[in-house]
């Protein structure tokens, strides 16, 4: 048996109940946590979240952290019960929300908006090319099938006017098998779509160096037909790269399914905002994470139970 068939299996047992007795209502609950490749910072900070649900929550067992292909995966997963909670980008998470009815209790609710991803086109410092179209030819990473990146990447390119099956030499790797293509001159660029700075893209960039492809031109047609993107810039010296870079934004949610207790969600996302701070010093792009933005969460509507904690905190 596979450890997704496994994971499922344990998934539909649901949450397990609270011991009586015990002095925290969610002891015996037992959490899985879908995040993304070990060099990206969605593993990062599922690794971060369960340190701290553990002891906030006064958990038995410290939630599970899977390393996956990211987004698309992370959605099948929370929607089979293999996970309770997932990370996910919000195009992919919008597709998802489509795919399944209103009414079922499989269908996504968010606790919170996190921070915002970053898309990232790498190429070495001595590529010589200077926008998507540059590549024509050349051997690119386009992501990990079922991840964020390869929607995203498949969307730009073709607002491009770009095929990545007639343009490019493409491949799909995950962060952690395109840095090391990359280390090995195996590939000449790839697409990244990570919080800054990520640590694969930083580990590249002490052995080699690298640039990120400005993409200016895209935003505004990116934007016309995908306006869940947002224009963002990635400031000089980030990675070692000469000079400031154009690029989208992509929010980013904490997502479960409809059917966790209300009880369970409200405490999950208290605990984020009182460990912030500790969040911060292990993943900087948690700095961003704000009550008065984490509620933005459309077209995902919130937990029943995270609605809960932000109107108990009134975020203006």
């Amino acid at each position: 048996m596979d450890r997704r068939t496994v994971l499922r299996a344990a998934g539909a047992l649901g949450l397990l109940a609270a011991v009586p007795a015990c002095s925290s209502p969610f002891t015996g609950t037992r959490l899985t946590l879908a995040t993304g490749g070990t060099q990206g910072v969605y593993f990062q900070l599922g690794n971060a979240l369960a340190d701290v649900w553990q002891s906030r929550l006064d958990l038995d067992t410290r939630p599970e952290v899977l390393s996956t292909a990211g987004s698309v995966d992370n959605l099948q997963l929370l929607t089979s019960g293999a996970a309770n909670v997932a990370i996910s980008q919000v195009d992919a998470a919008a597709d998802k929300l489509e795919s399944v009815p209103a009414d079922d209790q499989r269908q996504l609710r968010a606790l919170a908006r996190i921070y915002d991803d970053v898309v990232h086109v790498v190429v070495p410092a001595s590529s010589p090319a200077r926008s998507l179209g540059g590549l024509r030819g050349a051997r690119v990473s386009v992501g990990a099938p079922e991840s964020g990146v390869a929607v995203i990447a498949r969307r730009l390119l073709a607002v491009a006017g770009l095929s990545p099956d007639t343009d490019f030499q493409t491949v799909q790797l995950g962060i952690n098998d395109s840095v090391a293509a990359m280390e090995r001159n195996e590939i000449d660029a790839f697409f990244w779509v990570g919080g800054l700075p990520t640590e694969g893209v930083s580990r590249l960039a002490e052995l080699r160096p690298i640039r990120l492809l400005d993409l200016e031109d895209l935003i505004s047609p990116v934007r016309a037909e995908y306006p869940v993107y947002a224009p963002g810039t990635v400031t000089a010296g980030s990675y070692g790269i000469p000079e400031a870079i154009v690029t989208l934004l992509v929010r980013n949610f904490l997502l479960v399914r409809a059917d966790m207790p209300d009880d369970l969600a409200y405490a999950l996302v208290e605990s984020l905002f009182d460990a912030q701070e500790k969040l911060t010093a292990v993943i900087p792009a948690a700095l961003t994470i704000d009550p008065r933005s984490a509620i933005g969460t459309q077209p995902v509507p919130l937990h029943p139970g995270a609605e809960r904690f932000f109107q108990a905190v009134k975020p203006i």
